[in-house]
């Protein structure tokens, strides 16, 4: 089946005023862009409203993070519910900085995957290896200890609502990328999981897009491969070749 091309930003704790983060998006409001392509980018949370509320030309809006919890004495975060109320359709979670830098385990981000879903969200979900388990030949094994813990949380419905982002560790930001082959490789191995775990049926469905180090020079060769349905992008976001990594299809 022909899945829809899905191209994620993720500005992380990007830009550090409103006037630029408004640009940014301006710019992609002009842009001639893939209609094929479905293009979503993470907002820090301080900019989620006024950006949502001034992208056009079929961007839509995520969040960067959420909580398990609807509402409480939890300071500092925020909650699905809310980000729903906010109109943003989605939501990045499991990212290898939440994982290593704030320690969340498999467990919370699939903990917070169910709320996400339950408050009317959809999710982009991250997994990936650091180099360590690379060169130990653990990637695949990796992968599935982190999807196993959201397979528990959901129903096989909820997987329609998921975009699975595979970002290996050691290439977030270094300059590295996968090459076309190895990540081709573990696409193949995350639907193989997800065959067995879920069913064939969301295997097939299921995007899973590649992230670390994507630029507009390796974006189009990435895109050819058969399992790769997209993007995840970090640096290159924030620059006006995002656009061509957007149009990588076209």
């Amino acid at each position: 089946m022909t899945r829809p091309f899905f191209v994620g930003g993720n500005w992380k704790l990007n830009p550090t005023s409103l006037s630029a983060a408004k640009s940014l998006v301006e710019a992609l409001n002009k842009a001639e862009l893939d209609p094929a392509t479905e293009v979503v980018i993470g907002v820090p949370a301080i900019y989620l409203i006024p950006i949502q509320e001034i992208a056009s030309n079929g961007i839509q809006v995520a969040a960067e993070n959420a909580y398990y919890k609807e509402s409480g004495a939890f300071t500092g975060e925020i909650s699905p519910k809310q980000i729903a109320d906010a109109g943003i359709p989605y939501v990045i979670l499991g990212h290898s900085e939440r994982r290593t830098i704030f320690n969340e385990t498999s467990e919370v981000v699939a903990l917070k995957t169910r709320h996400a879903l339950d408050a009317g969200l959809k999710v982009i979900l991250c997994i990936g290896e650091t180099l360590k388990e690379r060169e130990e030949g653990r990637t695949a094994a990796v992968c599935e200890e982190q999807l196993s813990a959201a397979v528990k949380q959901l129903k096989e419905e909820d997987w329609s609502k998921i975009v699975i982002a595979y970002e290996p560790v050691w290439a977030i930001g270094t300059g590295k990328v996968a090459t076309t082959s190895q990540a081709q490789e573990t696409h193949v191995d995350v639907r193989k999981y997800l065959a067995t775990a879920v069913s064939p049926a969301v295997a097939t469905a299921t995007r899973v897009i590649y992230g670390g180090s994507v630029t507009a020079a390796n974006s189009k060769d990435l895109a050819g491969q058969q399992d790769i349905d997209g993007f995840l992008v970090g640096g290159a976001s924030l620059k006006p070749e995002f656009v061509n990594i957007i149009n990588a299809r076209k």
